[in-house]
């Protein structure tokens, strides 16, 4: 039995992704943290919008998370991101606080915009997130602008912009890696790709096989990596900060995941098959993570257990502040509506 144990012990550090020599036990243990975090928010919410308790549509990121944590893991709060329609992930990860997310779901006036931004318009600047936006590729040529401020003003940020495969087709997504590689602004560029542009299928949309291939036309790295394997995405995303840090200039990140949900909540799925959905569903990132940290010894079953133990807490703690909190009263109507 023992040297069973030393062969299977010699063939995990053999495998051993080397991002996880880059980060603590703790740090990775807090990046499964963050991934059950999102899915289980995004769970809430869409609970939530089922019983009536919150309005419009939503576009949830369930199966992607490792994306989310795995560009977010290198940055700090000085780093700062833009991101998306599909932005719950991307917000837990940079470190928003669950409470206020709940909260701006049910339109309360402790949400992060007070209640009056909803799903698709969260920001959190403390921690460096500029926001999410309802306009496809909208948050792209943001980044870039930010990662300008950063240049001129000498400081050590990094930018991380979120976009989907379907952002890559629009012009807004061309100019702005031009100008970013022109200029070396250091932008981390990360494509989600999904496989689908609302029902749309990035095969009939996209000429090229890996859209992380277009980073060549702008003269700048282009990797494409597995979605679901935290490990691999947050190597990657070590990578590309650390060139942007350096002065180097841009970096273009496809991760290749899939949504399990919809589009958005009115999206009947009718343009996929069940068995494809299923075929994902056994590809969870999650489960990834959970599997690769036991086999690494940087995880034991009761640790994973009782961070996700630690993760119901937070939510249903989130709910009942959401719901326990006021709502916007009538004469502030008004307030922070602002015109130029």
């Amino acid at each position: 039995m023992d040297e069973i144990a030393v062969s299977h012990s010699t063939a995990a550090a053999a495998n051993r992704p080397p991002v996880y020599d880059r980060l603590s036990v703790a740090e990775v243990h807090e990046a499964l943290r963050k991934m059950m975090l999102i899915r289980r928010f995004e769970e809430s919410a869409e609970d939530a919008y089922v019983r009536g308790l919150s309005y419009g549509t939503m576009h949830l990121s369930i199966g992607e998370e490792a994306s989310a944590v795995g560009i977010c893991t290198p940055l700090t709060d000085a780093d700062l991101i833009t991101s998306t329609h599909r932005g719950h992930g991307h917000c837990i990860a940079k470190g928003a606080d669950v409470a206020k997310m709940f909260a701006e779901f049910l339109g309360k006036e402790t949400g992060y915009c007070h209640g009056r931004g909803g799903s698709m318009h969260i920001a959190d600047p403390n921690k460096g997130n500029l926001g999410a936006n309802g306009v496809v590729g909208g948050g792209i040529p943001i980044a870039v602008g930010a990662a300008l401020a950063v240049k001129k003003r000498r400081l050590n940020s990094v930018v991380a912009c979120f976009f989907g495969d379907g952002a890559n087709n629009e012009g807004a997504f061309h100019e702005s890696l031009n100008m970013a590689s022109l200029w070396k602004l250091p932008v981390v560029f990360a494509c989600e790709n999904n496989l689908y542009g609302m029902s749309t299928s990035v095969e009939r949309s996209t000429s090229v096989k890996n859209i992380a291939d277009r980073a060549a036309a702008y003269s700048m790295p282009g990797v494409t990596v597995d979605g679901n394997r935290f490990a691999d995405v947050a190597e990657a995303s070590f990578q590309a900060v650390e060139r942007a840090r350096a002065g180097h200039g841009p970096s273009l990140i496809e991760c290749k995941t899939y949504r399990i949900r919809g589009h958005s909540r009115s999206d009947r799925n009718r343009y996929r098959t069940k068995e494809e959905i299923e075929s994902w569903r056994k590809r969870d990132p999650i489960q990834f993570l959970e599997a690769e940290l036991q086999t690494l010894g940087l995880a034991t079953r009761a640790e994973i257990e009782a961070i996700r133990a630690d993760v119901e807490k937070t939510i249903a703690a989130g709910i009942a502040f959401a719901e326990a909190s006021p709502t916007p009263q009538a004469k502030d109507l008004l307030r922070d509506v602002y015109t130029v």
